[in-house]
């Protein structure tokens, strides 16, 4: 009986203890026009937490997370469009801070690096199979008697061995 109290009050601290890391919490009433919200929701997936780093400001409990959703917020109210918006952040925090950032001579790399090693993948694989192919047909082509040699074996009809 002691054990399960003893169980039961340390579960309880933890899931008393977890909330709070587990979700960003948005002190902020959501917007009342739908609309509005969604631009919200869209912009806050869109950027990415300065501090975290592989979160979004959405997802993201660190305080330069917050103010920058309160950043959005107010830009929004502001009526200023979503391009409007990242563009600002951008200049105020680089290209880092888009999860998608657009293709040009600084993020090319980033964009055409998974081609070029699916790529260069794909010319090994096929190296790799043509070579086992023109094995198989080079001991597919030996006359039966001629196999052992082939495979390092010793020829005893010719006494060299």
């Amino acid at each position: 009986m002691r054990i399960r109290m003893v169980a039961l009050g340390a579960l309880a601290s933890v899931l008393l203890s977890a909330p709070p890391l587990a979700l960003a919490i948005d002190e902020h009433m959501p917007f009342e026009d739908s609309e509005l919200q969604g631009r919200y929701d869209r912009l806050t997936e869109e950027l990415r937490c300065v501090k975290c780093q592989n979160q979004t400001i959405g997802d993201s409990n660190a305080g330069i997370a917050k103010d920058l959703r309160l950043k959005v917020r107010e830009m929004l109210i502001a009526g200023r469009s979503d391009p409007e918006i990242l563009e600002y952040m951008v200049e105020r925090y680089g290209q880092f801070v888009l999860y998608r950032p657009p293709f040009n001579a600084s993020t090319a790399v980033l964009w055409l690096a998974p081609i070029l090693l699916l790529g260069a993948g794909a010319v090994v694989v096929a190296g790799t199979v043509r070579r086992r192919i023109a094995v198989g047909a080079d001991l597919s082509a030996l006359e039966p008697d001629d196999e052992p040699r082939a495979v390092g074996g010793v020829d005893e009809a010719d006494g060299d061995r």
